[in-house]
């Protein structure tokens, strides 16, 4: 049986070796952000008892070729530029997905943002309920896929704040490792979404689609494990990101292809916006969504988004999430407000914001 790493040339190892340089870069990228979120537990930036105790615990755990003391050195510059990050008034910002996902495209719009990655929709949202991140940006429709029923769902239920949106042109790349021959791609992997915003393009190929949790995490795992035969549908950041090729720019199957964001706060927005959303459940009887429609066709408020979302009571009830222009200040929006509130059995104005 041939060993691992037998018969490797000058550039194999050379290949390697820069694989590993950027490895260890993301590695150091993702300890700062865990850095930056220690800030939010504690009072001080400097904590020394618990950074000798981080650096006693290195020098115990060196058992190969990297010394204790050497170790020590690279962590102690660690701890230093994370030190240095938690001075400065930086903004974590939640986003569903791992680097290079459009979540994060869209977050860094944010001023002095930070944007850190969460597994899950649901993960973003707690984290700014418990004020470990000060902001989350999730997707809540996109032109040619749809809404996205779990975010919206979360919107509904979580008692956060919307105070702000993005939209965010959408185009997809077809990506692979360098050494891959594009002509042996069969199978696609990336999320949902995605996969049907290229529906077209995957079916004239003749490729198989693979749903995964993100598209930014199906680039890293093509990246990282090389399936044969496979590509991966992100973005081009994700190129630069996990050094894979571009196969084909622009896959999307029309060229107006936008996801449009929502930012979610614990705090209420400070300043006026033009755009509102609002969440409501209508009593369980006949002409009762027309009744509240009509507050807001009477006002003469202009709605630009209607979604239902079945109610988790299980009594066959709907709640919805109306977008509607205007300012929860104006006079209007305000009477259309109260007379909705006495209309509905549940009611939670989400937030008045700003395009970002």
């Amino acid at each position: 049986m041939e060993k691992r790493g037998e018969h490797m040339d000058l550039n194999e190892v050379r290949k390697k070796i820069d694989e590993l340089d950027v490895e260890l870069l993301r590695l150091m990228d993702k300890r700062m952000e865990m850095s930056l979120r220690t800030k939010r537990f504690k009072g001080e930036v400097t904590d020394g008892k618990r950074e000798g105790q981080v650096l006693d615990a290195i020098g115990k755990k060196a058992r190969g070729l990297v010394s204790a003391e050497f170790g020590g050195k690279i962590l102690s510059e660690l701890i230093a530029q994370g030190k240095e990050l938690q001075k400065k008034e930086l903004v974590l910002v939640g986003f569903q997905g791992e680097h290079g996902a459009y979540s994060e495209i869209a977050a860094k719009r944010l001023e002095n943002s930070v944007p850190i990655p969460c597994l899950e929709f649901a993960e973003v949202f707690e984290a700014v309920k418990k004020g470990e991140l000060d902001f989350g940006v999730v997707p809540v429709e996109n032109s040619l896929a749809g809404p996205v029923a779990q975010v919206n769902e979360l919107l509904m239920e979580s008692g956060l704040h919307v105070v702000g949106e993005i939209t965010v042109p959408v185009h997809h790349c077809l990506l692979a490792p360098p050494d891959v021959d594009y002509r042996e791609i069969r199978v696609v992997y990336s999320h949902p979404q995605a996969l049907a915003q290229c529906a077209g393009f995957i079916a004239r190929n003749k490729l198989e689609a693979k749903p995964y949790y993100d598209t930014a995490g199906a680039a890293k795992m093509v990246a990282e494990e090389k399936p044969r035969g496979a590509a991966a549908i992100a973005s081009s950041l994700c190129a630069q990101l996990y050094s894979l090729e571009i196969i084909k720019e622009n896959i999307e199957d029309h060229s107006s292809n936008t996801t449009r964001f929502l930012v979610v706060s614990r705090e209420r927005g400070k300043e006026n916006g033009s755009k509102c959303t609002l969440a409501f459940a209508t009593a369980h009887k006949s002409g009762a969504l027309f009744s509240i429609l009509k507050i807001f066709a009477d006002a003469k408020i202009n709605l630009t988004r209607i979604l239902s979302l079945p109610m988790k009571n299980g009594g066959g009830e709907y709640g919805f999430i109306i977008d509607f222009d205007g300012c929860d200040g104006d006079v209007k929006v305000k009477d259309a407000l109260e007379k909705t509130q006495k209309e509905s059995g549940m009611f939670r104005f989400l937030g008045c914001y700003k395009e970002l």
